[in-house]
């Protein structure tokens, strides 16, 4: 896979997370902060081999494709 860095959140410091990633198998990678509500995480059903990170309204503008730029 590979991974085509879109932003990281100006917001968050010192890590910079979350930060979004594009791939070019048509898909979105997304580093967040891990979701460990339980009662959130009961009402997801998440399958094995999957998960769940969180990140804040103010990424959402990264997920436009045209953004995307090789780091």
């Amino acid at each position: 896979m590979r991974l085509t860095f879109v932003g990281k959140d100006p917001e968050s410091n010192p890590t910079g997370s979350p930060t979004v990633y594009r791939t070019d198998r048509g898909s979105w990678v997304v580093q967040g902060w891990v979701v460990t509500d339980s009662h959130a995480l009961a009402l997801m059903n998440i399958p094995e081999g999957e998960a769940c990170v969180e990140i804040p309204d103010r990424m959402i503008p990264f997920f436009k494709e045209d953004r995307a730029v090789d780091q």
